[in-house]
């Protein structure tokens, strides 16, 4: 996917977060919206304020971190993962080299702390480098997914001018759009209008 820094008026924000998986919505930081692909993370406080909403970093303690490195390494694991995800899901054996060097810098150890009802939780605590912390839970969502995932499950929308990502968890598994309430309708709507158009054209005469 290649990138763009216009993003066009009326596209969000904020990327989606339509994709029950952590690995699907780093891929839906990039989507396209009236024909464009537009890139969410333009700066490290972007990537940034995506790790902080998905609870992967957390927003009282922003950590010191050189800002266009975590944009730089940010989009590099972007691309990693998406490369493995479309791999694995076209049935093509994966390069996990490159996903290792993430996890081997993500090094944590068990930490015991309380959570908010006050009840003793086992967690892990990061250490090293600040960057390869913030982005390790990523990779290591991602290299779970490419063990136990379920790749009939992986799915992209199926409407045709959109480019997110999700992981079907419905019970029926019929799942076709990143959101019924966007892409779903956008399709039906479009069906229904080709609909009435081809209703509203006067028959042929016969000869």
């Amino acid at each position: 996917m290649r990138d763009t820094d216009t993003r066009p008026s009326g596209a969000p924000a904020e990327a989606p977060m339509v994709g029950d998986h952590l690995a699907m919505d780093l891929l839906n930081t990039q989507a396209r919206s009236d024909g464009q692909v537009v890139d969410y993370w333009h700066t490290g406080d972007d990537v940034l304020r995506w790790l902080e909403r998905h609870h992967v970093a957390p927003p009282a303690k922003r950590p010191r971190v050189a800002a266009q490195d975590l944009l730089t390494q940010g989009k590099q694991l972007r691309t990693v993962v998406h490369d493995l995800i479309a791999a694995r899901k076209a049935g093509h054996d994966v390069d996990v080299e490159r996903l290792n060097a993430y996890l081997q810098g993500y090094q944590t150890s068990p930490h015991l702390e309380r959570d908010d009802a006050g009840n003793v939780t086992l967690a892990r605590r990061a250490h090293g480098d600040a960057i390869a912390s913030l982005l390790g839970p990523v990779a290591e969502a991602t290299a779970q997914l490419l063990i136990d995932g379920d790749f009939s499950l992986v799915k992209q929308c199926e409407h045709p001018d959109c480019i997110l990502w999700f992981y079907d968890r419905t019970k029926a598994h019929k799942r076709r759009w990143c959101s019924m309430a966007q892409c779903g309708n956008r399709y039906k709507a479009a069906q229904f209008r080709k609909r009435s158009s081809s209703s509203s054209r006067p028959a042929k005469a016969d000869k």
